[in-house]
């Protein structure tokens, strides 16, 4: 285990502690006994921290730099440095040293249990450790994962991001996306440290409005997406039933309430409003079960080519034998 891994490092901007970084890094490796490859992705940096690293890492032949051409995320970052090695267990660690190299001995132990993902949850005080904490309880309200901090350091098998789609910013939701797959999932206390120098890339009230959009993004792929139909249906009928009241209740109140004696009841803004929103309801109702027809024929073809895939990764798994 300590050398079928491969520890991948987001780094953007980090130029100040590059030095730091691979300094520890090698302090660890040879402290532990470590063989595993190190591949530090820049993500597009404009301070040199690729060349900082090089430098700093000159002859050591454990460690590689991937570079992005300009700043695409971490998501992007995270599988960036993800293909650029064939090692079966992967350690994702942050650039900026706010957790110790000396963990990783810790989080493949784990993983050599039968763990398939081991998370860090975080022990100290830290700046946006409110924020962090709504969106980590909303997480396991809503997904039901047995872990309590899904932003921190993290180790996994290989086979578990296989085959997992994750869009621009969803690493924060991939261990999500992969217990809902069926993957095992456990964590272990790692401390956090004060940041040495720089800035955190993840701050302001922009980051918690996209975090909580891209929570309800998550939230619909994994309860909707297989039966669109059961979300869009529902809606549509719902507001379709409610359209076809409100008509009901206008023709009552202009035809038949006065035909049966009563004296005639009448809006102060008379019946045409009510049969107009009687309409439009009903049209709305009618739009959202469409969509959710048509969704569900994209779902079928979403499950149709996932199926193409996972046969074409394991030809013996449709019974035939393989070749």
């Amino acid at each position: 285990m300590t050398a079928d891994f491969a520890l991948v490092v987001p780094a953007f901007n980090e130029v100040e502690v590059a030095a730091d970084l691979v300094r520890e890094l090698r302090k660890a490796w040879k402290a532990h006994g470590l063989e595993g490859r190190i591949v530090v992705v820049d993500d597009g940096s404009t301070d040199g921290t690729a060349a900082k690293v090089r430098e700093e890492a000159k002859g050591w032949a454990a460690l590689k730099v991937v570079e992005h051409d300009t700043n695409r995320g971490k998501t992007e970052a995270m599988l960036t440095g993800i293909r650029a090695t064939e090692r079966q267990h992967i350690v994702i660690f942050d650039a900026d040293l706010q957790h110790s190299p000396d963990e990783i001995p810790r989080f493949l132990a784990k993983l050599g249990e039968g763990w398939d993902i081991v998370t860090g949850r975080k022990v100290g005080a830290y700046d946006k450790k409110m924020v962090s904490g709504i969106y980590n309880r909303l997480s396991r309200g809503l997904f039901s994962v047995p872990v309590s901090d899904l932003n921190s350091m993290k180790a996994f098998r290989r086979s578990v991001i296989e085959g997992l789609v994750l869009r621009h910013d969803w690493h924060r939701f991939f261990v999500v996306l992969a217990h809902a797959r069926g993957a095992s999932v456990t964590e272990i206390d790692i401390v956090l440290h004060d940041r040495r120098a720089g800035v955190s890339k993840y701050r302001g009230l922009g980051r918690v409005l996209v975090g909580t959009l891209d929570l309800a993004s998550v939230a619909f792929l994994l309860f909707f997406s297989r039966k669109p139909l059961l979300f869009f249906g529902s809606a549509g009928l719902g507001i379709g039933f409610a359209g076809g009241l409100v008509g009901a209740v206008s023709f009552y109140m202009r035809f038949i309430h006065s035909a049966l004696g009563f004296t005639p009841v009448a809006p102060s803004f008379g019946y045409r409003p009510l049969l107009y929103l009687s309409a439009l309801l009903l049209t709305i109702g009618a739009l959202l079960v469409g969509f959710g027809l048509v969704s569900e024929q994209v779902a079928q073809l979403r499950h149709e080519v996932r199926e193409f895939r996972r046969r074409d990764r394991d030809p013996g798994s449709d019974g035939s034998g393989g070749a």
